[in-house]
């Protein structure tokens, strides 16, 4: 069984994955948990596992979208797409973060595993 390091926040997050070696593959999908490292995101396209993506999240009332630099897929399913944060510019990074504490104040978050 794996165990989650950080905790994961339910949300509904417009999110495009774009394929990091060919740019005009995009999908688009709902990021549905969120965390620090990685995401779940609800889409009708199943990228294959290990695919390495950009994705741009696009919050609520935020202008720009959260650009995540180098994400890759861990896993496909039924439930969605789950993908691991490998790279995140520091300023991207504290975007997230800010994030991240306002739905901790706002939300209950889901257990870890």
């Amino acid at each position: 069984m794996m165990v989650r390091r950080h905790h994961r926040f339910p949300v509904a997050i417009p999110v495009t994955l774009v394929h990091a070696q060919r740019e005009r593959l995009r999908y688009t999908g709902t990021v549905k948990d969120l965390s620090q490292r990685g995401c779940r995101i609800e889409s009708v396209i199943r990228p294959f596992t290990g695919m390495q993506v950009e994705l741009h999240l696009q919050p609520p009332g935020e202008s720009a979208p959260i650009m995540i630099g180098n994400a890759t897929v861990r896993w496909t399913g039924s439930c969605g797409i789950g993908l691991e944060f490998l790279t995140v510019a520091p300023p991207q990074q504290e975007r997230l973060n800010r994030l991240l504490e306002r739905l901790s104040s706002h939300r209950r978050d889901l257990p870890p595993g």
